[in-house]
């Protein structure tokens, strides 16, 4: 007999459904319930989209935007009204006007525009346009066609970057979004209509704009707090992927396809080598710095840019020293804790400040000190005969996520402190209108590294990385402004090889697990770059300190 509903369980509440019942008619119900806008859910485990219908029994959770999947479907829609706005925009103008988005800053995407100045006026109209579609509850519809029909798509509207994209496409299908007969592919999922998308501001930035998002206020567009170190960096990375000639995965495809990837690697990472030759030279002209400051989110490859930083030092008649911050852990007994009880290792006061600044006055000071080395198994400081005492070209090299904290070094003079951020700030995007996130690269990056070196799972990597992002965002990032130098550790081609690492650990992840879903996403991911092996990659390369085989200890 023909079911005429079905079952559904709701924060442990039993309910039933007729047949065909939208999500979106569930969410709506429940609406009252949540202090955020519900723009997706978790049905049997798999994200699910508000448009889509009830067709079995199940357990059902909402999903909303203070959550990252819903962060992530509504920075998505935003985009494409924005980009639905400059379209309607360039048609009453009688202009050619497209956008590009660059990459993450602040609270949003830095856009450009191709055929029109972005100035004040502009961005008051554009602005004026985008909340006249959200008060027209415009529907964004999803239709999946084939991987041909896309690519033909993508090169009647201009869009080359995915018409490349598509062109290594595996999948038969994909799908594409639309407002009104404005066309676009997104990777990820969307909100309903354009109603759900009220709280969004457009900032005049350089040469373009910034389309700023909710932070932790859902119902309100953050501030836009400039990080301008960080745009030259970022900037400066679009600029290496222009020269190579490769700024999208499509091009690395092509690249990978037509037999340069060689040529490539070899460039990216000559590129890199030749940065930290300057910064080595910018230290080495410098005498009275006697502490360079290295800091940095995880998997950032903080422990290689410190080896060779180190031997360009050496290169230039300097002495440098290597000395982990992790060294100067309080005994783990006297460890601050969470509210949960477990250990918070990544506060500041996890680290014996005190201590730590008595030794480097010290050192300064050309005192002979014995540094402490820490215990992980035991949880204690130990004292093995580690003395140093610094001469004339001696630096010490410090590598700690608090190094750029002043609070950490407070008894150090300014003028003898260079203070170094380095985080891998990917060069790629994935087309015109979808940035990569440095976050996945990274996440990427420990995973592989995490289930090499650590016996750690892919499931257990992912389960921990929203504590540790929470970490980087209240220890690392408010910092990293303070930086004298921001290095960019990412390398252009480096997706492409952590792609065969990473896959066969995502794959062993349970379908029941609650870390399927962002297993499925990277998978999806990972799925759009053709494979590069790693034969030809040099045993200094930062990359190296992930899938192995590095000349370092690390």
């Amino acid at each position: 007999m023909k079911k005429s509903s079905y079952q559904i369980r709701i924060n442990g509440e039993e309910k039933q459904y007729p047949v065909g019942t939208a999500f979106l008619e569930i969410a709506r119900e429940y609406q009252p319930d949540y202090r955020d806008d519900i723009v997706l859910v978790m049905f049997n485990n798999r994200l699910r989209e508000l448009h889509k219908r009830v067709k079995e029994d199940g357990e059902l959770a909402f999903v909303t935007t203070s959550e990252k999947a819903g962060k992530k479907a509504y920075r998505r829609s935003v985009t494409l009204m924005m980009q639905r706005a400059v379209n309607n925009l360039a048609k009453q103008d009688g202009k050619h006007v497209t956008v590009r988005v660059e990459h993450s800053i602040s609270q949003g995407y830095y856009c450009e525009l191709q055929g029109q100045e972005a100035d004040e006026a502009y961005l008051a109209r554009l602005k004026q346009e985008m909340t006249q579609l959200v008060g027209q509850e415009r529907p964004i519809e999803k239709r999946s066609v084939s991987t041909d029909e896309a690519v033909s798509l993508f090169r009647e509207l201009g869009m080359h970057d995915k018409e490349r994209l598509f062109a290594y496409r595996r999948s038969s299908k994909v799908n594409i979004y639309s407002i009104g007969n404005y066309k676009d592919y997104f990777y990820g999922y969307m909100v309903p209509n354009t109603s759900y998308l009220k709280y969004f501001d457009l900032k005049l930035y350089q040469k373009g704009f910034v389309l700023l998002f909710p932070n932790k206020d859902t119902r309100v567009a953050a501030d836009f707090k400039p990080s301008h170190k960080l745009f030259h960096v970022l900037k400066e990375s679009v600029e290496w992927g222009e020269m190579l000639d490769i700024g999208t995965i499509g091009a690395l495809n092509d690249a990978v396809a037509k037999g340069r990837i060689r040529d490539v690697v070899l460039v990216a990472e000559a590129l890199m080598e030749r940065k930290i030759g300057m910064l080595a030279e910018e230290i080495a002209a410098k005498p009275d710095k006697k502490f360079v400051m290295i800091a940095g989110p995880s998997s950032s490859g903080k422990t290689t840019f410190s080896h060779r930083l180190s031997i360009q030092m050496m290169a230039l008649g300097l002495k440098p020293h290597p000395i982990a911050l992790d060294d100067y852990y309080v005994d783990r007994v006297d460890t601050p804790k969470h509210p949960d009880g477990s250990y918070n290792f990544e506060c500041l006061e996890a680290l014996d400040i005190e201590l730590f600044n008595q030794d480097m006055s010290a050192l300064l000071n050309g005192e002979r000190v014995e540094l402490p080395i820490y215990n992980f198994r035991t949880g204690k400081r130990e004292y093995k005969g580690k003395f140093k005492q610094l001469g004339k070209n001696d630096i010490l090299v410090l590598e700690g996520i608090h190094g750029l904290n002043d609070k950490l070094s407070y008894s150090l003079p300014a003028s003898s402190k260079l203070k170094i951020y380095i985080s891998a700030l990917t060069q790629l995007n994935i087309d015109e209108h979808n940035i990569l996130p440095t976050t996945d690269g990274r996440m990427i990056r420990r995973i592989v590294r995490d289930a090499r070196t650590r016996n750690i799972s892919a499931r257990e990597t992912i389960a921990m990385w929203d504590s540790v992002r929470k970490g980087e965002e209240q220890y690392i990032f408010p910092f990293q402004e303070e930086a004298d130098i921001m290095f960019n550790s990412a390398l252009i081609y480096e997706l492409a090889v952590l792609k065969q690492y990473a896959e066969p650990l995502l794959f062993q992840i349970d379908k029941k697990s609650p870390e399927y879903a962002e297993a499925k996403r990277l998978l999806k991911f990972l799925d759009y770059f053709l494979p590069v092996p790693s034969e030809d990659i040099a045993k200094n390369s930062i990359l190296r300190e992930f899938i192995g085989g590095s000349c370092f200890n690390v």
